[in-house]
């Protein structure tokens, strides 16, 4: 699927580097588009209504009127309000995770024996200080890019990634959005093909 024109006034066109985080306030209307530059990378994401932080996304809710547990073109991104997000209006991957929660320094220690790593966690928590939130707005993310099976017998996988160099999400702000984007630092397991890489961000204002 070839990456669609940006039709408007770009706002911000940022690489984010490997392992890095990035957050800003999408204002209602505006587009952001998350571009997996290499292919395999996943892209864990946290989204608040801006106006009201404590309404912020739902990943149950989300997936009980979407119908689905994989995010895809279509889908709306709910909060605890029922509050719409964000619509993904565009999508070339197919399916996003938003069961398999984010990474932290304690959960690589436990699950791979590995000493302090970087991690989701961490770079959630280092945006969410800019808006004055902190860890008790943490809640069930997605991961944009990130494949997570699950069996007829409920067991759950991690990867590996189907994403391909250059494919995209767009998402169109339903309300003013505080965005967090943490480019996951996984190297423990095939969610980024243990190599993680650069993304690229673009926020823009359509016509």
């Amino acid at each position: 699927m070839a990456m669609p024109p940006i039709d408007g006034t770009i706002i911000e066109d940022t690489v984010v580097p490997a392992r890095a985080p990035w957050s800003r306030v999408v204002r209602k209307g505006e587009m952001l588009r998350i571009i997996d530059l290499e292919g395999k990378q996943a892209v864990d994401f946290l989204c608040y209504n801006a106006d009201d932080p404590e309404d912020r996304y739902n990943a149950a809710d989300t997936m009980k009127l979407g119908g689905t547990i994989f995010l895809g073109k279509g889908t709306v991104l709910y909060t605890d309000r029922q509050s719409k997000l964000f619509t993904i209006v565009e999508d070339s991957c197919g399916k996003h995770d938003t069961i398999g929660g984010c990474c932290s320094a304690e959960i690589n220690t436990l699950r791979y024996g590995v000493p302090w790593q970087p991690n989701c966690r961490d770079n959630f928590l280092g945006e969410l200080r800019k808006f004055g939130l902190g860890k008790k707005d943490i809640v069930a993310n997605v991961n944009f890019f990130m494949f997570v099976p699950v069996g007829e017998n409920g067991a759950m996988g991690m990867g590996p990634s189907i994403s391909k160099p250059g494919d995209h999400v767009d998402l169109r702000a339903e309300i003013n959005v505080l965005a967090i984007i943490s480019n996951c630092p996984q190297i423990n397991n095939p969610v980024n093909d243990f190599n993680p890489t650069p993304i690229r961000v673009v926020v823009w204002q359509p016509r």
